[in-house]
């Protein structure tokens, strides 16, 4: 499936403002935990992914038909979630602790 201009626009968008927003959580408050803010803009991004995935009720429909059990949400949700963390610039680290020492 080819994404046209638009579409990429909106997730290019929708990455950065999440970004954003997590930075200004952060910002605005010193003393939060990092991990707790992370956490709830994942969990955030978590619930809204899975209501946009709901079946609309046609059995029939090409376009709902991967997506048809909360089985297949979940799996196609969990195939995207390595993807995005796969490709991050930070998901390898210089302090894990795999990382060889000279």
């Amino acid at each position: 499936m080819s994404m046209s201009y638009d579409e990429v626009t909106a997730y290019d968008e929708a990455a950065r403002e999440a970004v954003e927003l997590g930075n200004r959580l952060a910002e605005d408050d010193q003393q939060a935990d990092l991990w707790d803010i992370s956490d709830g803009l994942l969990s955030g991004a978590i619930h809204y992914w899975l209501y946009t995935r709901q079946p609309c009720g046609d059995p029939r429909c090409e376009d709902c038909g991967p997506f048809s059990t909360a089985e297949e949400r979940l799996a196609e949700l969990l195939r995207l979630v390595e993807q995005y963390a796969r490709d991050s610039d930070y998901f390898h680290s210089p302090n894990d602790a795999n990382v060889g020492r000279a």
